[in-house]
């Protein structure tokens, strides 16, 4: 009643193995990935800036965190947070972590130009931020086009 497979049959099973002689096409999602990849090395080294500070390794030129005002303190908490929770969901490349590095960004964006009182207004960090998330934007569309379903 029972069918044994016999060696006669596993020839079909064999796995199927890419061309080696030909060299692969870096496609739209590859580079979304390493983008990716590069975005949560910068989350993390963000992320640990902020943890260092928090913690008192790091002290910035007024003093330690403890001194520092509430919005100031509230902003580096949220930062050393998302930051690092940016940077796992980036470095697996899930979408959720795209959603909370652009959380991370736009608020950075939000605290650099609306509120100068907390880390002062820095034109070259809006910049950099402005150029990353149009970077993400156009590679994550292509590869969407890549990929139609």
């Amino acid at each position: 009643m029972s069918d044994r497979i016999t060696g006669a049959g596993r020839d079909d099973l064999d796995p199927v193995l890419p061309d080696d002689d030909q060299p692969r096409r870096r496609t739209w999602s590859d580079w979304l990935l390493y983008f990716l990849r590069v975005m949560a090395v910068g989350s993390m080294a963000k992320g640990l800036y902020h943890w260092a500070v928090l913690s008192g390794l790091w002290t910035t030129g007024d003093g330690g965190f403890e001194v520092q005002s509430l919005s100031w303190q509230t902003a580096t908490v949220f930062f050393a947070i998302f930051d690092l929770v940016a940077a796992v969901g980036l470095w697996l490349a899930a979408p959720w972590g795209a959603v909370v590095w652009l959380t991370s960004a736009i608020s950075l964006m939000a605290v650099e130009f609306a509120f100068p009182q907390v880390y002062g207004t820095h034109i070259e960090v809006l910049m950099l931020l402005v150029v990353l998330i149009v970077i993400y934007l156009v590679l994550a569309i292509n590869a969407a086009r890549e990929h139609p379903y």
